[in-house]
C-alpha cells in the first residue's frame, strides 16, 4: 500500500508500550480509536486491538478485513459477531484470566476517546473472564507525545505542502475578496499536494478544519474552539472557521492553517494586512513575536511544559496586554501551545498543570496571538521538534513575517 509505515516503526511502539503495561502491573491494552489503531498497527480499518504485556498482539477487524490484512503490521484476525468476542480474547489469550493482586487482571482501554456504549459492553466482554477494563489514556497519550524520525519527516512533509499552498493562494488575498473565496483557493492548492482534507482531534464534540482565515471583528467572535480565535464561521451549524466577510483594508488577517501529510499535522499561523496594521495591533503582534523568540529559548529538555506558559503570561503582562492574551474575557484560553502529530491536541500542553518535563522528540506548536473584541487578532505560531542538544529544529517553513499586501 502507498504511504506504508517503515518496516520497524510499530514494533518499536508496541515494544514501548508492553514496557510501560508491566511496569504498571497492567495485563495489557485495548486499542480502538483511529489514530491509536494507526499508531500502533498502521491500519485505520474498524475493530480492536489487543496488545498484551508480553507477547504479540491482535488486531481483530469487524471491516475491511482484506484491507487491514494488506496495511496492518500487526498480526490481523476477522472480528465475528461481537458476542463471541471474549470467547476469542480468551483463547487468544489465556494469561487473562484472573490472578490480579485483587484476583482480577486490569486491562487499559484509553477512555477519553471511547463512547460509553461501547465502553459498557467492553467492561462485560472482559469481565466475562476475570478482567476489568481501567483507563489507559494517559499511557497512550504519553506514548504519542514523542516522536520518532519517520514521524517527524511525515510533519515536515506537511510543512512543505503548507508553505507551498499558501504562496499560491497569497495573491488572492485582496480587498473585497471573502474569507471563504480564499480559503477555497488555499483548500485546492494544499489538496493538490497531498492534504487529506482534515485536521484529526481527539478531545469530544471538538472539531479543526483545514484551517481558520479571519478578517477584522470576524476573527475575534468567540467560540466553542478551544484556541485563541476560533473565527465567525458560516453559521451556527459551523460556528467556527471562515466566514462571507470580505477582506477589508489596515485590519488584521488572521491565517491560522495546517495540512495533513499521511495522517501527520503541521499546524501554523501568520498575519497580513491589506494596507497597514494600527499602531497597537502591530506593537501587539511585534510583542507575539518576542514571545515566540523566548520560547525557542525554552524549547530543550527538562524545562517543565508549564515554564514556556507562566514566562508567556508575564512577556504579555509586561507588555500591557494580558487582557488580550490568547483570547479575550471569559473566552481565553489557558495555554501557549500543544502537541502535534496524528492529532491537533497532542500532549505536552504548555499550560499550567502539565509539569512534565520536555523530551527529545515532542513536536509542539507554540502560538503566542493577542485578541482585541471587534478589531481582530494578531499573531504567529511555529512547530517545532525538541532536540536532546541545542534549540528546537523549527519545522514550519513559510517565512516568518507579517504579509503586507500593498
Amino acid at each position: 500500500m502507498e504511504h506504508a509505515l517503515p518496516a520497524g516503526e510499530t514494533e518499536k511502539r508496541i515494544a514501548r508500550l508492553q514496557e510501560q503495561l508491566k511496569a504498571g502491573g497492567h495485563a495489557g491494552m485495548l486499542v480502538s480509536q483511529n489514530t491509536d489503531l494507526y499508531y500502533l498497527t498502521g491500519t485505520m480499518q474498524s475493530g480492536y486491538l489487543f496488545v498484551p504485556a508480553e507477547g504479540e498482539p491482535a488486531l481483530y477487524v469487524r471491516r475491511s478485513v482484506a484491507r487491514a490484512e494488506r496495511e496492518s503490521r500487526v498480526r490481523t484476525k476477522p472480528l465475528g459477531s461481537f458476542r463471541t468476542f471474549g470467547a476469542e480474547l480468551a483463547a487468544d489469550f489465556p494469561g487473562l484470566a484472573g490472578g490480579g493482586d485483587n484476583g482480577r487482571k486490569s486491562v487499559l482501554t484509553p477512555l477519553d476517546a471511547l463512547p460509553a456504549q461501547i465502553y459498557l459492553r467492553l467492561a462485560g466482554v472482559f469481565g466475562g473472564f476475570g478482567a476489568e477494563l481501567a483507563d489507559g489514556s494517559a499511557m497512550m497519550r504519553r506514548l504519542r507525545m514523542v516522536k520518532s524520525p519517520y514521524e517527524i519527516g511525515r510533519i515536515q512533509a506537511a510543512a512543505r505542502a503548507a508553505a507551498e499552498a499558501l504562496d499560491e493562494a497569497l495573491p488572492m488575498l485582496r480587498e473585497g475578496v471573502t474569507e471563504l473565496e480564499w480559503m477555497a483557493a488555499f483548500e485546492h492548492a494544499i489538496r493538490k499536494r497531498g492534504h487529506i482534507g482534515t485536521m484529526r482531534m481527539r478531545a469530544y464534540n471538538l472539531e479543526v478544519l483545514t484551517g481558520m482565515v479571519g478578517a477584522g471583528d470576524a476573527a475575534a467572535e468567540p467560540s466553542a474552539f478551544d484556541g485563541p480565535a476560533g473565527g465567525r464561521g458560516l453559521g451556527p451549524a459551523a460556528a467556527q472557521s471562515v466566514s462571507r466577510r470580505p477582506f477589508g483594508r489596515d485590519e488584521p488577517i488572521l491565517i491560522d492553517i495546517g495540512c495533513c501529510i499521511d495522517g501527520y499535522i503541521i499546524d501554523q499561523t501568520r498575519t497580513a494586512v491589506i494596507g497597514d496594521l494600527p499602531d497597537d495591533l502591530l506593537a501587539a503582534y511585534e510583542t507575539s513575536v518576542r514571545i515566540l523568540r523566548r520560547a525557542e529559548e525554552l524549547l530543550v529538555p527538562g524545562v517543565p511544559a508549564e515554564r514556556l506558559y507562566e514566562e508567556a503570561l508575564r512577556m504579555a503582562d509586561e507588555a500591557g496586554l494580558a487582557d488580550h492574551f490568547m483570547g479575550f474575557g471569559a473566552d481565553r484560553v489557558r495555554f501557549l501551545g500543544h502537541g502535534i502529530g496524528l492529532e491537533v491536541d497532542e500532549w505536552p500542553v504548555l499550560a499550567r498543570g502539565f509539569d512534565m518535563p520536555l523530551e527529545p522528540g515532542m513536536v509542539i506548536a507554540v502560538e503566542p496571538k493577542f485578541t482585541f473584541p471587534g478589531r481582530g487578532v494578531v499573531g504567529i505560531e511555529n512547530s517545532y521538534a525538541v532536540r536532546s542538544d541545542g534549540p528546537p529544529l523549527a519545522l514550519t517553513l513559510t517565512p516568518e513575517r507579517l504579509i503586507r499586501v500593498p
